[in-house]
């Protein structure tokens, strides 16, 4: 099994083994082109990102600059926004739906490093993957950490730490992000 496999599979894994090093350093070219493009020139920018996305539905407008780790398992839905200045760390598959709306400086992180400290100094990790279901919103500065689901129509507030999973038609905030009532 490669080193890639086992990060799809949530097992541990060497992330600096040369194919992996490799295919960073293609999402590091074409990062720098698409922060690079005129952000008028809307045209190009969304030919960038479906070249840099693994699916891309309609509408989708990521704002510059923008980081992710790997971008091929990265995939979204129709009518996606995502604000400027924003990190996707997809070592791991983050899946986002439907009419999702991201706000400047969020970060959604797939990847972690070992508990075991001879594995940590080693550089192994493990992804678990991110998941945000349909008419979302992510407000600034929030942090969607491995392994989260975030429900259909829920909203993280501004500068959450989300932890656990978020259940449909919810308003969460805090670190740790929990849930402040329904959105019923």
């Amino acid at each position: 099994m490669t080193e890639k496999e086992k990060s799809h599979k949530g097992l541990i894994y060497q992330p600096n083994e040369t194919e992996l090093i490799q295919e960073r350093n293609l999402k590091t070219k074409k990062l720098y082109e698409y922060n690079n493009i005129n952000p008028l020139n809307t045209e190009e920018r969304e030919i960038a990102i479906k070249n840099l996305f693994g699916k891309v539905g309609k509408n989708c407008i990521v704002e510059q600059p923008f980081f992710c780790t790997y971008g091929y398992n990265i995939s979204v839905g129709d009518n996606f926004f995502i604000n400027t200045d924003c990190k996707l760390l997809d070592a791991g598959k983050i899946n986002i739906g439907d009419n999702v709306f991201i706000a400047p400086n969020v970060t959604i992180v797939t990847e972690e490093h070992a508990m075991n400290v001879e594995e940590r100094i080693q550089g192994l990790e493990y992804a678990h993957p991110v998941n945000i279901g349909n008419n979302v919103w992510i407000c600034t500065g929030a942090i969607i950490l491995p392994g989260v689901t975030i429900g259909d129509n829920s909203v993280i507030g501004a500068g959450s730490v989300v932890t656990k999973d978020i259940e449909p038609n919810s308003l969460a905030v805090g670190n740790p992000c929990k849930v402040i009532r329904s959105l019923k």
